[in-house]
C-alpha cells in the first residue's frame, strides 16, 4: 500500500503533449514501457559500464546494469510504501544519455564541447527522452510524464549553479523545478545505482583478475560477508563463495536504506509528495555508518579497479577515439546520418556542435570503434 507522500498516479502533473492515457496501465507503467523499447535503451546493451562491451560475455554492460538498478530499486520503493512503477521507470531511464565508453567517452566529450555548454550525461537523458526519439507521429521524444522527467533530472539532486545546456533548453519550455528535490522514487533510484554499481563492480573485477578475494577481507561489510560465508559453507567453491558473499553485501546495502530512510520519514512525517521535494534534504539515505563503508570500499575500487593499469590503457585509447570523431564530424557533416543532413549543412556552429554532440553520444562501443576506423586509419591501435 502506497504511503501518502508517494507519486500518485491520480495526481498526475501531466505530460508537454497531452494525450489519453491507457485504460489497463498507470501512467507511469506507460513511461516504462515507452522507456524500454525506445532506440537508446536498446543501445545500452553495447556500451561500457567499466570493460570495453567486447572484452568478455560476462562484464556489465550499461543495459544490464540499468536492469539491475530497477531490480534494486523496486524492492526498496516497495519496503517504503513508493510508487514502484514510477521508480522503476526513472531507474531504467537514468543511463540513456551515457556515451559509448563511459564516463570514459562522457569526459572526452565534454571536453570538445566546453565552446558550446559542455556535455552531461543526465541532461542527455533528457534530451533524449524529450527530442531525439522519433518513433511517435503526434510529437518528438518519449512524451514521458512530468514526474519521471523530473526524477530523471534530478535523481541526484536539485541542479543548482550552472545547468547543464541541454537540460536548460528543455527546461525553460516545460519547468522541471529544478532547484528542489525530486520525488522519494527518484531518490531511491539513485541510491540504487550506488547499490548496484557498487556490487557488480566488485564481481567484475573479481573476474577480471584485477584483485582477489583475500584482497576484500580488510574491507567494511566484505571481510564480516566472506567469514560468515565461510562459517556456513567451508570449502565451497570459488564462485558460490563469491556470489554468496556479494548478494550478502547486496542485502546489507538495501537493509540499510530501507531502515535509514523510513526512520527520515517518520521524523518528517510528510504527508504529499510536495513535503517531499520541498524537505530540504534528501528522505531517501544510506546510514552515517554505511555510508563511511561504501566511501572504503569505493576506494579501493578506485585504486585497484576503475584506475589498474590495463583498464587506464583502454580508457586513453576510448578517449583518443572520440576526440578525433568530434572534430571529423564537425569539418565533415555529410557523414553525419543522412536524415540530419538538411539540418546539419546549413546548421550554425553551435547547432552543429549539438548535433555531432547527439550523434557521438548515441553511438556504441562497437559502432564508435568502426567509424573511428573507417574515417581515422593509422591513428589508433585498436582496443
Amino acid at each position: 500500500m502506497c504511503q501518502p507522500y508517494a507519486s500518485d498516479p491520480e495526481r498526475l502533473r501531466g505530460r508537454l503533449h497531452p494525450e489519453e492515457e491507457s485504460g489497463f496501465r498507470s501512467p507511469y507503467q506507460r513511461d516504462r514501457d515507452r522507456i524500454i523499447h525506445c532506440n537508446a535503451f536498446r543501445r545500452l546493451k553495447h556500451k561500457t559500464q567499466v570493460f570495453v562491451e567486447h572484452e568478455g560475455d560476462y562484464y556489465r554492460t550499461r543495459l544490464t546494469h540499468s536492469i539491475e538498478v530497477a531490480q534494486v530499486a523496486r524492492t526498496i520503493a516497495r519496503a517504503l510504501g513508493l510508487n514502484s512503477d514510477l521508480t522503476e521507470a526513472v531507474a531504467l531511464a537514468h543511463d540513456l544519455g551515457h556515451t559509448p565508453f563511459g564516463h570514459t567517452g562522457e569526459d572526452a566529450l565534454h571536453d570538445c564541447m566546453k565552446p558550446w555548454g559542455g556535455f552531461d550525461h543526465n541532461a542527455q537523458a533528457i534530451r533524449i527522452v524529450t527530442r531525439l526519439e522519433t518513433q511517435y507521429a503526434a510529437f518528438d521524444g518519449l512524451n514521458l510524464t512530468w514526474e519521471c522527467l523530473e526524477g530523471i533530472a534530478k535523481h541526484n539532486g536539485p541542479v543548482l549553479g550552472a545547468v547543464p545546456a541541454a537540460l536548460a533548453t528543455y527546461n525553460a519550455q516545460h519547468d522541471l523545478e529544478l532547484e528542489t528535490h525530486a520525488s522519494a522514487e527518484a531518490q531511491v533510484a539513485a541510491l540504487s545505482d550506488d547499490i548496484a554499481y557498487t556490487n557488480h563492480d566488485l564481481l567484475d573485477g573479481l573476474r577480471a583478475g584485477l584483485f582477489a578475494e583475500d584482497d576484500l577481507m580488510a574491507l567494511p561489510i566484505l571481510g564480516p560477508a566472506f567469514a560468515e560465508v565461510d562459517r556456513l559453507y567451508p570449502g565451497a567453491e570459488e564462485i558460490r563463495r563469491r556470489h554468496e558473499a556479494l548478494r550478502r553485501v547486496f542485502g546489507v546495502m538495501v537493509s540499510d536504506v530501507i531502515g535509514t530512510s523510513r526512520g527520515l520519514l517518520e521524523a518528517l512525517a510528510p504527508a504529499s509528495v510536495e513535503d517531499i521535494r520541498a524537505a530540504g534534504a534528501p528522505v531517501v539515505q544510506f546510514s552515517a555508518r554505511m555510508w563511511s563503508d561504501l566511501k572504503q570500499i569505493r576506494a579501493f575500487l578506485f585504486e585497484r579497479m576503475y584506475r589498474a593499469p590495463s583498464v587506464m590503457k583502454k580508457r586513453e585509447e576510448a578517449e583518443q577515439v572520440i576526440r578525433e570523431l568530434f572534430p571529423l564530424y564537425m569539418d565533415h557533416p555529410e557523414l553525419l546520418p543522412e536524415r540530419w543532413h538538411a539540418q546539419a549543412l546549413v546548421a550554425q556552429e553551435g547547432r552543429l556542435a549539438r548535433m555531432v554532440a547527439d550523434y557521438v553520444a548515441g553511438m556504441t562501443d562497437r559502432y564508435a570503434l568502426q567509424a573511428h576506423r573507417q574515417h581515422c586509419a593509422e591513428t589508433l591501435r585498436y582496443l
